[in-house]
């Protein structure tokens, strides 16, 4: 499959031709940057792990060079650390027995740039030949510049389609701001008890980003036992692990509906339910 930057690649772990990978997916995860798809997609992995009917595909746009770094890769020039990144990818894509890995190999600021459409191209390329039941991607109310520039292209691509290609359901994951605060009614909640092991080794394979004093291994697997204490305050604890998405399928069900005015209304119902829970205990 071509793509438009040289330096994209597919890596398939079980060494099928690629179109055949790409064509069994059922579960696919578009994130901006290396080890986010681990981090905010672990429902996608876990379903389809050791599953013959199901695949899961992961798709990361950016080059992952502008990382921070530290210890052995502190020295690591931009391109060698992007070298790394890859490799890290990979790994993980063998962990979680993936269908296919896609590195789109795009710099951050394309991504950040709305009127760069060639993201958007690549990520209609790739769904296309997926045709996947479900997509998930990062949620608007991240704090990161690149993952809600990816997101908007995810949303843009898949717009683009006719309605009968287009994924049943799009979900916009927890990275870089949890989504504890949205009312329940509007929560999407992931049950991320399986496999404690598989979630570890899938996370600890980032050593460049671990090793450069970020422990995202620590800080992710943390946040799904927090979430899954604190999702409900009068029952005891069902799993051992919950991560959060906001529904983002109304966004393709119908293209012509405001993204921003759908992220606005979130908050406003969070804004509501807080002044009226104040309110009647006053």
């Amino acid at each position: 499959m071509k793509f438009t930057l040289e330096g994209a690649q597919v890596f398939v772990p079980d060494h099928l031709p690629v179109e055949e990978a790409l064509g069994r997916t059922t579960h696919i995860a578009i994130g901006a940057h290396q080890d986010d798809l681990e981090i905010m997609a672990y429902d996608g992995i876990i379903k389809c792990f050791q599953q013959d009917d199901k695949w899961y595909c992961g798709v990361v746009v950016t080059d992952g060079s502008g990382s921070p770094r530290d210890d052995v890769y502190k020295d690591y020039t931009d391109d060698e650390m992007r070298v790394v990144r890859v490799k890290e990818q990979f790994k993980a894509a063998v962990v979680g027995e993936y269908s296919a890995q896609v590195m789109l190999d795009y710099p951050s600021k394309a991504v950040k740039d709305g009127s760069d459409k060639r993201p958007v191209d690549d990520i209609v390329k790739i769904l296309r030949a997926t045709r996947p039941e479900v997509v998930y991607t990062h949620n608007l109310t991240d704090k990161h510049d690149t993952h809600i520039g990816v997101t908007l292209k995810v949303i843009e691509a898949i717009r683009s389609l006719p309605a009968p290609e287009r994924p049943q359901a799009l979900y916009g994951c927890e990275v870089w701001r949890d989504l504890d605060w949205m009312v329940d009614t509007d929560k999407v909640a992931f049950d991320c008890s399986a496999h404690e092991n598989l979630q570890a080794a899938l996370l600890g394979v980032f050593d460049s980003q671990i090793a450069g004093g970020k422990r995202y291994d620590l800080a992710t697997l943390g946040r799904r036992r927090a979430h899954a204490t604190y999702h409900a305050s009068h029952a005891t604890d069902v799993t051992t692990g919950i991560s959060f998405a906001m529904d983002l399928t109304p966004l393709i069900d119908d293209a012509e509906r405001d993204v921003a005015d759908f992220a606005q209304e979130l908050i406003r119902r969070f804004a509501s339910d807080v002044a009226v829970r104040i309110g009647k205990l006053r």
